[in-house]
């Protein structure tokens, strides 16, 4: 990589002797989150008459990046380069090597530039504008540390709003800093080496600083997301074992049960607890022998529990970002918050949410600009799987019809719908078919197989309610249930909008 990519820690802008400050980039999020209003001052973005496909439609860019006077006039190479944003950026920054995930990257940042012509309200794009200012506190460029041409489309956008804002919209307590820094950034940095007119820039003077934050410590911050880890882990832990009938995980089953037995006087400390969450075995002031606990196997129940709907751990889920899946055609790549604390397995962090990667077969099916910022409801105890080189850790519900006798049962050729959860239930909230309340799975066994047994009764009513018809499942057919269920959270019913009667996987 060219030397001249970014300073290690601390970046002052030289060229424009500004103070505004980074931090060392850290592990970089996907999502852009600016949503502007449309601004009257033209910087070359023609929006596309219409899209040719869904394709064509996933950036809303992909047409058209090429076709910014700012692109134009900085980039001649860009003239002959494929449209697609990835293989631009290479050709506009031939020294920089990107990697898959910084090409899901640079799409996901472009997807946003649907949004940008859009009119939101106020407090949503406040919304927005704060999420990009707390992403780029710690980043130098949208990927972190490397140019990329989706700084230059998101500075064609962001230019003629930051012109518009007072000193204190810039940089005071409440400000957007990072925003103002970065833009600054591109601008002037014989790295970007846009052609723009000093007339054109947006003019920023370092006398008009109005608050100076303190830096983050990186050290101290490292230290205390690993103090948060530790402590979800130990309240995971605790949280098993004290659920009776609940699943005994491998993890605290040995010590945590040990150490309940009477006439365990001893007082753990918060060490010896975080290590039990662990599996791990805490340190002891005695060497006694100890026996050897059996190991139980992973995710086996405390007793044999009838097959139930209620083993399957069903949450409402909002997609933060939705792209295609860079390797498979066939699928998309969600990020979604489904209520995870932080610290839990297989999942990472993004926006300053707990969140999990999910992988979906519904590209072509469902249209992806209808992915971005929805509730969805949510599969999140079954075993991650890889799909084409990335993990998924959940599943999203959706509903189909239900395919004729003979039919291929994974065809799809009909209409896909998503399961809607209400509007205003939470992400991480619960969801379960009435009558089958309880605690779900910490993950589901696939040889048991509860999921495919139970996934059978899954179904729509003709009001398009989701529901569970338990005469579906033969295996459940001597528990005496019978009936519909609907499934719902605590705010009400979760439906699809117009199939009756589909099959819901």
């Amino acid at each position: 990589m060219n030397s001249r990519l970014l300073p290690k820690s601390q970046h002052l802008l030289k060229y424009r002797r500004v103070l505004y400050t980074t931090q060392p980039h850290c592990k970089v999020l996907q999502r852009p989150i600016v949503q502007l209003a449309s601004s009257g001052i033209d910087l070359g973005y023609k929006r596309a008459a219409s899209f040719q496909s869904n394709m064509a439609a996933t950036t809303g860019l992909e047409n058209d990046l090429k076709d910014l006077s700012i692109v134009k006039d900085s980039y001649p190479q860009a003239k002959d380069a494929d449209s697609d944003p990835s293989k631009l950026s290479a050709a506009v920054f031939s020294n920089v090597e990107y990697t898959p995930q910084d090409k899901t990257e640079i799409e996901q940042w472009l997807i946003t530039a649907r949004h940008i012509a859009a009119n939101e309200d106020d407090a949503k794009t406040a919304e927005r504008l704060s999420s990009l200012n707390t992403h780029l506190s710690t980043r130098t460029t949208l990927l972190g540390s490397k140019p990329s041409i989706a700084d230059v489309g998101m500075y064609a956008r962001l230019a003629p709003v930051v012109k518009g804002w007072s000193d204190e919209q810039r940089t005071g307590e409440q400000g957007n800093h990072h925003i103002v820094r970065w833009l600054d950034f591109v601008q002037n940095a014989p790295l970007f080496n846009l052609n723009i007119s000093d007339s054109d820039k947006v003019q920023i003077d370092p006398s008009k600083v109005v608050f100076f934050p303190k830096p983050i410590d990186q050290k101290a911050e490292k230290e205390r997301k690993k103090k948060e880890k530790a402590a979800a882990q130990a309240a995971a832990g605790a949280t098993t074992a004290a659920a009776a009938g609940a699943t005994v995980t491998s993890a605290a089953s040995g010590e945590a049960q040990e150490n309940a037995k009477p006439g365990k006087k001893e007082k753990k400390s918060t060490g010896d607890k975080v290590a039990e969450a662990v599996g791990a075995e805490a340190p002891t002031e005695k060497k006694g022998k100890k026996e050897k606990q059996p190991k139980q196997p992973k995710n086996q129940p405390a007793a044999d529990r009838p097959l139930s709907p209620a083993m399957i751990d069903l949450r409402v889920g909002h997609i933060l970002k939705a792209v295609n899946h860079p390797d498979a055609d066939s699928l998309y790549v969600s990020t979604i918050n489904v209520g995870d604390a932080p610290g839990t397995d297989n999942t990472s962090e993004y926006e300053g949410k707990t969140v999990r990667t999910v992988c979906s077969g519904l590209n072509g099916l469902v249209p992806l600009e209808e992915m971005q910022g929805r509730k969805i409801v949510a599969v999140c105890n079954l075993k991650p799987v890889k799909m084409r080189g990335i993990q998924s850790s959940a599943m999203v519900l959706a509903a189909s019809p239900r395919p004729k006798e003979g039919e291929d049962d994974h065809g799809h050729g009909g209409p896909v719908e998503l399961v809607n959860p209400p509007s205003d239930a939470e992400a991480g909230e619960r969801v379960f078919f009435d009558g089958y309340e309880g605690e779900p799975e910490k993950q589901l066994n696939p040889k048991k197989k509860v999921w495919d047994y139970c996934q059978a009764g899954f179904t729509t009513t003709n009001a398009k309610e989701v529901a569970f018809d338990v005469s579906a499942v033969e295996q459940m057919k001597d528990q005496g249930k019978s009936g519909i269920a609907q499934l719902k959270t605590k705010q009400g019913l979760c439906t699809v909008p117009t199939l009756a009667g589909a099959t819901v996987r």
